[in-house]
């Protein structure tokens, strides 16, 4: 039973093939083998013929028949002047290169010749470069030639195109200055802010252009140092001056308290040029100051006494009974006023009635109560309280004296003032929250202010500062942080995309879980990844015609034809190659080609000169004996031949090569010598 086992592998051993790199396409051109598919057997690989596969040296080989590659570009003429040979090759691809139609056929040869007889070779090499430096040690110089030769005559021009060469300088290179350090800080200019002149103290920091001193005694003097050798900072941290209160102006008297007469007007101001703040002293002095006004009251018109009544029956009159009479009576007691206007008298001048003709007693004016006070002139501090009172109780008439004294009273009123908050000045910032930005969250940093610059008091209850005591803002100025990328989940494997041979499977991932940005690593590793499939179905292989056969002789059954102008034929034979599993045959029917010739082998033919090739180029390049050359070719002449032939009128080719004549002296025809006249004279 071993050695069955044994048998077995060795005969599974025998019938696998070598493992390759297998690739899904074979250029034909360039023989080189492009999208690797990985490593598998060579039998399974070449299931498709259009694929191609690598040897253990490194070799590309086709899957395909053998065939061969397109002719390689003719390379350039062995020689720069006179006869010479160029070649092409080509390539046989596929598996078994012997298999090749012809397979000795890859080199092709032909006559050419050098066209650089008269190349000029390097110009004169140009002036030297300036030197590198322009002080020290250490410079290079460099120059450079040109070849004049044309693209294809390049070789001609052999050795550098350039060279070099140090070149030092005596000038001592100048020293640029460059700054010390930055001193320390002075101390501010003041010890607190004053607001209102707008003053900001500061301090400052010094540094010199020391390290090191500039030089003045080179060529050039060394450069000064850029920028300022003082720095100047506000200190924004100091506590606000105090600032006293001082009285504003006083305001325009409020109208008189009386319309006529004696009165009062008031006048008030404000402590607020400036207001007191940050701890300074409120205005000393009173708010509110009066004035007496004065101005004439009108003087309403008044009768007369009536004239002497007739006789009445009382002498006055009774509050009981009016005796009765007629009386006259004028206004003039007084007359009214002009100006101001006084009200004229009422009533009639004339009158019958009772005995009223008795004149009334005057009545003199009394005062009336006096009014509540008004509220205080101001809301703190010591202001004014304002009570009047009226000439109406009763109102002075029939002569009677107006009231004595005055129609309003003032009283002081005291209260505390208020003192509202003032915030002190902000701190400095405080560090930022993080030294970079991080997936759009951007730092930030905090300063904070207290509401003591003064507090504000409790009774009477101050204002509050107003605002925040702390402000926060933003550390745009600081970079992102680095994002290293971070590679998203495997696609699924893609469809096999053959149906036949081997096939690449592709997954792939995106470095998007997150995108590497703002100089974070990109991802490591491979975005595609790749499976081999393997279908263990043969690809079709199509038939690919053999190269034609060589020509057979040009003959003519029972005739001997050769040298005669009697037409023959001759054929060439090709045959459809390297069909499998059911791969298409070869397009197109003909296995046999067929064409009437003449058989010309050696045979001597009448010739006729072609034209002259163009001249060679002078040869020396100087000089008297400098010649030229140029050639010509006999070439046969078949104008005794008939260029159709048979039945079918079939046009005609010649088989072989003949033998041209064109005369007993053609070899010294062949060539033609001429002096160059316009050569220089040597060196």
């Amino acid at each position: 039973m071993k050695v069955l086992l044994v048998l077995i592998l060795l005969l599974v051993s025998v019938d696998r093939s070598e493992c390759v790199r297998c690739f899904a396409r074979f250029d034909l051109t360039s023989g080189q083998c492009d999208e690797e598919l990985g490593n598998v057997d060579e039998d399974d690989c070449c299931q498709n013929p259009h694929y191609g596969y690598k040897t253990a040296d490194g070799a590309c080989q086709s899957c395909g028949p053998p065939v061969w590659s397109s002719w390689s570009s003719w390379s350039q003429c062995n020689v720069l002047c006179g006869d010479g040979v160029r070649q092409r090759n080509r390539t046989c691809f596929g598996i078994g290169e012997s298999e090749c139609d012809n397979a000795k056929d890859n080199l092709q040869m032909e006559p050419c010749n050098g066209t650089c007889c008269n190349t000029e070779g390097w110009g004169l090499w140009l002036n030297w470069s300036p030197c590198s430096v322009t002080c020290g040690g250490g410079g290079v110089r460099k120059r450079e030639r040109v070849c004049s030769s044309s693209l294809e005559c390049r070789s001609a021009c052999s050795g550098p195109s350039g060279e070099a060469e140090t070149c030092p300088t005596l000038n001592t290179c100048p020293v640029h200055g460059g700054w010390s350090s930055w001193s320390g800080w002075s101390d501010c200019s003041g010890s607190c802010i004053n607001g209102e002149r707008g003053d900001l103290p500061s301090r400052r920091r010094y540094r010199s252009c020391s390290n090191p001193i500039p030089s003045n005694n080179t060529v050039p003097p060394g450069d000064s140092c850029p920028g300022d050798n003082i720095q100047e900072q506000n200190c924004s941290e100091l506590p606000n001056c105090p600032v006293d209160g001082n009285w504003g102006g006083w305001s325009p008297p409020e109208p008189c308290t009386v319309t006529c007469g004696e009165g009062l007007q008031l006048s008030t101001r404000t402590c607020n040029n400036p207001v007191p703040k940050y701890g300074g002293r409120f205005c000393e002095g009173t708010s509110a100051k009066t004035t007496i006004c004065q101005s004439p009251c009108p003087v309403d018109g008044f009768w007369s006494g009536w004239s002497n009544w007739g006789e009445c029956s009382s002498s006055c009159i009774s509050q009981d009974r009016i005796p009765t009479r007629t009386r006259h009576r004028s206004c003039s007691n007084p007359a009214p006023s002009s100006k101001p206007p006084g009200r004229p008298c009422q009533g009639d001048d004339r009158e019958i009635e009772n005995c009223s003709h008795q004149p009334y007693c005057s009545v003199d004016g009394v005062w009336g109560s006096w009014s509540p006070f008004t509220s205080c002139s101001i809301t703190c501090g010591e202001g004014l309280q304002l009570s009047t009172r009226m000439c109406n109780n009763p109102v002075p008439k029939y002569g009677g004296r107006f009231c004595e004294g005055t129609s309003a009273k003032t009283t002081v009123c005291q209260s505390p003032c208020p003192v509202d908050g003032f915030w002190s000045g902000w701190s400095n910032w405080g560090e930022c929250s993080s030294s970079c930005i991080s997936q759009g969250r951007i730092p930030t940093r905090t300063r904070q202010r207290s509401c003591s610059n003064p507090a504000p008091s409790s009774k009477p209850p101050g204002r509050p500062c107003q605002g925040d005591d702390r402000e926060i803002e933003n550390c745009s100025h600081q970079p992102h942080c680095s994002v290293d990328g971070v590679w998203g989940s495997w696609s699924p494997f893609t469809p096999c995309p053959v149906t036949c041979g081997v096939g690449l499977q592709v997954s792939n991932r995106n470095c998007d879980s997150p995108a590497p940005k703002h100089g974070g690593q990109p991802c490591p590793g491979e975005r595609h990844r790749t499976s081999i499939c393997t279908t263990s179905i043969h690809c079709p292989v199509d038939g690919v015609w053999s190269e034609w056969s060589q020509w057979s002789l040009c003959k003519r059954p029972n005739r001997d034809i050769r040298c005669k102008q009697l037409g023959g034929s001759q054929s060439r034979e090709r045959w459809c190659l390297h069909r499998a599993h059911n791969g298409s045959i070869c397009s197109g029917n003909l296995l046999t080609d067929r064409r009437v010739c003449y058989d010309v082998d050696k045979c001597v033919l009448k010739g006729t000169w072609e034209g002259w090739e163009p001249w060679t180029p002078c040869k020396p390049l100087c000089g008297e004996n400098s010649k030229r050359v140029r050639k010509r070719y006999c070439k046969p002449d078949y104008s005794g031949y008939d260029p159709v032939t048979t039945r079918l009128k079939e046009e005609a080719t010649f088989s072989g090569t003949p033998l041209a004549d064109c005369g007993p002296m053609a070899s010294a025809d062949k060539y033609e010598k001429q002096t160059c006249h316009n050569a220089p004279a040597c060196p």
